[in-house]
């Protein structure tokens, strides 16, 4: 049997304010044709569907038609909900869903009712672990003393091992949303713990022929098991150098035989800068960047005035820009020792300067004098 593993999907989410589910739908898309040419039996999808609990309309509608295409394509689907989904809005009709190939792993209590798949060396149990919020996760599980991810995530795969033990050992698949220990996050996930630890050793998951993780947007390798596929678009500057793609899993009699990459199309690249602003929007070397998203670290003494709008004239995907002046060096004194001895119009005007690289100008000037002013009056009022 064959397998594809992908997950954080995240349709309808942006890129610095970019709309990205024309770009989603044409690399999911892309998945139907590895379905053809791989001949892959089932799709497992590992959480993050939607970016957002309540997805937009149009976000809906261009899952129904990735997932109508891939259901097409031959391949049943399997997924389960991450922390960015809403379990029961993804998992609506899901028995209905069921008997057309399309498997919504949803419910936490149902969590060791696998989907059973056969091929010529028998059946496969494939387990869908819904993202587990701790605190809930742990009451529905009935374990109120097991602590933050890694306790619930043992009673739930303590489950899955104990109705595995019940079918006689079958070969089995575990798709399941978390950060485990050994992984390396970017800028671009949703933290999952708050005031506590989000990790969880891969030692948890012992016991089954492979693991198709998601939460985690850069493709990994835990160990041969256990890994993550990655989302199938960048959706930080962190993840520029990432090359995006999807796991091909094979299991032969013995349970798992090979796991191969497939690499997936790059709609748009991403790329960064940094110089002047004159220099960037002149320089002929930096052509082929006209098509990429791009984040420009500008290095002007003075800031620069409207810079996004004035690089978008050369480079229309320009989503993203900072300033950090190439002659700021040494530490900068502390609050108190800057403002000693300052009155409080010299306090702002420094401020200005601090912000932007330039003293306040007349008209500037003025304006704050009138502020403080009006501040005056208001105290003695």
């Amino acid at each position: 049997m064959r397998l594809l593993h992908t997950s954080d999907w995240h349709l309808g989410r942006t890129f610095h304010g970019a709309d990205l589910l024309a770009e989603q739908e044409s690399v999911l898309g892309h998945l139907a044709d590895v379905v053809v040419d791989e001949r892959v039996d089932v799709v497992v999808v590992a959480g993050d569907i939607y970016d957002r609990a309540v997805p937009s309309g149009e976000a809906v509608r261009v899952a129904e038609r990735i997932l109508a295409r891939i259901r097409a394509a031959g391949a049943q689907l399997v997924i389960t909900p991450g922390n960015h989904d809403s379990a029961p809005r993804l998992g609506a009709f899901g028995e209905f869903a069921a008997a057309g190939g399309l498997h919504l792993r949803t419910q936490i209590a149902r969590l060791d009712q696998p989907v059973l798949l056969e091929d010529a060396h028998g059946p496969l149990a494939c387990y869908g672990l819904p993202y587990l919020e701790p605190e809930p996760a742990r009451q529905t599980l009935g374990v109120p003393e097991a602590r933050g991810h890694t306790g619930v995530l043992t009673e739930a795969m303590r489950r899955v091992r104990a109705d595995l033990a019940n079918r006689g050992g079958m070969r089995s698949v575990v798709l399941a949303h978390a950060f485990v220990t050994g992984g390396t996050g970017c800028e671009s996930e949703r933290p999952i713990a708050v005031g506590g630890v989000e990790q969880v050793p891969g030692a948890v998951f012992d016991g089954v022929d492979y693991v198709a993780l998601g939460h985690l947007h850069g493709p990994q390798r835990i160990d041969d098991r256990l890994r993550y596929s990655g989302s199938p678009l960048a959706y930080s500057f962190s993840e520029a150098r990432q090359r995006k793609s999807v796991w091909l899993v094979d299991l032969d009699a013995a349970g798992l035989a090979e796991v191969r990459r497939h690499e997936l199309p790059v709609p748009r690249q991403l790329s960064q800068l940094t110089g002047e602003l004159d220099e960037v929007l002149r320089a002929p070397e930096h052509a082929e960047l006209e098509t990429h998203y791009l984040s420009v670290t500008l290095t002007d003494r003075v800031r620069p005035t409207d810079a996004l709008r004035r690089l978008r004239e050369r480079f229309p995907h320009a989503v993203h820009t900072t300033w950090q002046p190439a002659d700021t060096t040494g530490e900068r004194p502390r609050y108190a020792e800057a403002v000693r001895g300052r009155n409080d119009t010299e306090i702002a005007n420094g401020f200005l300067c601090d912000c932007r690289g330039s003293a306040p100008t007349d008209a500037e000037r003025e304006l704050l004098a009138a502020a403080f002013a009006e501040t005056g009056k208001a105290e003695v009022g």
